[in-house]
């Protein structure tokens, strides 16, 4: 069996990339690798689907064993990405997605030098500025240090195998597609070993 992938998508706020995200889960056989946090579930959310709800304590007693692929906190919240969830269904030959920021993805690619990185790109920064306008959730302030960062997430999409641009969300989706098949038909000695080693070879 071969062994299932692990891709890691980044990109800055307002970019599209959940909605990218949500098509590739709802259209193909990639899994999604579900967090765990601190926080208290919000209205609607459910346990083992949403994310994983646990304690402060059992939260650091993970990181302690060494099982996150990557943990962070934010707004007093820890969050991270369990490892044995994501290797148990690599190795059931199943493809794992992750949704996470630039310093997630650089801490993964320790762990899992072999992650298949894409980083999703808006075609322009004024687009992406029009796009995060459009929420209408954002004030004068947040939009100002959303867009201040956005150079320094920019510049980190060298760091990544694969920038796929998001000016259309249907050519964006097929070209996420299209790097997974790639990855799959990308060489592999273990699998022309097995395959010559098959008795009606």
């Amino acid at each position: 069996m071969k062994k299932g992938k692990l891709f890691v998508f980044s990109g800055p706020s307002g970019v599209g990339k959940g909605t990218i995200v949500k098509r590739i889960l709802d259209e193909t056989d990639v899994q999604f690798s579900v967090s765990m946090t601190t926080r208290k579930p919000r209205e609607g959310e459910v346990n083992g689907e949403s994310y994983f709800f646990v304690s402060h304590e059992e939260f650091q007693k993970t990181v302690d064993e060494g099982g996150f692929l990557e943990y962070a906190e934010v707004y007093g919240n820890r969050y991270g990405t369990p490892k044995k969830q994501a290797e148990e269904r690599m190795e059931a030959g199943i493809d794992v997605l992750l949704d996470i920021d630039i310093q997630g993805a650089a801490n993964v690619k320790k762990v899992c030098p072999d992650g298949v990185f894409i980083f999703i790109l808006p075609p322009s920064i004024e687009e992406l500025k029009h796009r995060i306008i459009g929420r209408g959730s954002e004030t004068e302030e947040s939009l100002r240090i959303r867009l201040g960062s956005v150079a320094d997430e920019l510049n980190h999409a060298r760091d990544y195998d694969y920038c796929v641009v998001n000016g259309n969300l249907d050519e964006a989706v097929q070209t996420v597609k299209a790097i997974i098949n790639a990855e799959h038909a990308k060489f592999s000695e273990n699998f022309l070993i097995e395959l010559l080693n098959k008795e009606d070879v």
